[in-house]
């Protein structure tokens, strides 16, 4: 395994290594609202995880570049954005992550924040992947709903081969129109990689484009992917969350309420204990000699 290190050079928090020894988790809103939003969300995902004995890193996006409608909501462009997420790193003594659309961007964002993403749909851009790669933050790279899992190998290369390291996150795949489906074979078959394995909960319940100009999805179906994503064995989880879903500005429908959000890690921290201490990481070479 070649963990993915995220640390300061200004020492705010504590270096930590994803596909360590501990969970990680990456939650905040879909977009950066407002700065006092991402602080409050922020400082409550902060202190569960310091509870449960997660990692935390806080996410947020300072453009959401593949809306449905060139009317939607985007967030507060890139100079704006970039200035929040710095502030509310440093205000919250936490990592941060946000997500690039552009190769200009990379350096850009390396300045304010600590992990950088790569979009499912942008996932096999090299010129992305390097640029993300050689600014030598971790990337996390979402697995595009159209590819199966193997196909992510080359994503990974890309990066590696540019001097960076990266996770790999699966967030569901395309079933039809409208409808996302995970297979969990996946979880086991990308970890095989020797890279930490994410898994996007709230994206996997997304419905895209469900609603015309608007994506849609359902929340219900959030707990129990997660339950059966850690029970394979996962390094991280990503989610997102707001104090009130329905006035969120994006993906309010996928989000987890904030008021549920420890209830719904305390679940996850049980089932992660089972795998790290007893039952192990799945491995896809059981039974290999049947």
């Amino acid at each position: 395994m070649i963990t993915c290190r995220v640390e300061s050079k200004d020492g705010r928090f504590k270096p930590f290594d994803i596909g360590g020894d501990n969970l990680t988790v990456i939650a905040g809103p879909c977009s950066l609202e407002s700065y006092e939003l991402g602080v409050q969300i922020g400082e409550v995902m902060r202190d569960i995880c310091g509870e449960l004995g997660f990692n935390y890193i806080f996410k947020a996006s300072f453009d959401k570049a593949n809306r449905t409608s060139i009317k939607s909501w985007r967030g507060p462009g890139v100079e704006k954005g970039l200035e929040q997420l710095l502030n509310i790193g440093k205000t919250l003594c936490v990592p941060t992550l946000t997500d690039i659309h552009e190769t200009w961007q990379a350096d850009v964002a390396a300045e304010s924040v600590d992990m950088i993403q790569i979009p499912a749909f942008l996932c096999r851009q090299t010129d992305l992947l390097t640029a993300a790669a050689k600014t030598q933050k971790p990337v996390n790279i979402k697995k595009a709903q159209f590819l199966a899992p193997e196909d992510m190998l080359s994503a990974l290369h890309k990066c590696r081969d540019s001097g960076g390291s990266a996770c790999l996150c699966e967030r569901g795949s395309t079933m039809g129109y409208h409808q996302l489906v995970v297979d969990m074979r996946g979880l086991a078959e990308m970890r095989a990689f020797g890279c930490p394995i994410i898994f996007d909960a709230t994206h996997s319940v997304q419905k895209p484009g469900v609603n015309g100009t608007t994506s849609g999805g359902d929340r219900h179906f959030v707990l129990p992917l997660s339950r059966a994503a850690t029970i394979i064995g996962i390094d991280g989880i990503y989610f997102e969350t707001h104090p009130n879903p329905s006035e969120a500005k994006c993906d309010g429908p996928n989000m987890i309420p904030i008021n549920h959000v420890k209830e719904f890690l305390v679940q996850i921290k049980k089932i992660d204990s089972i795998v790290r201490k007893d039952i192990g990481f799945t491995k896809i070479d059981f039974m290999e000699d049947a």
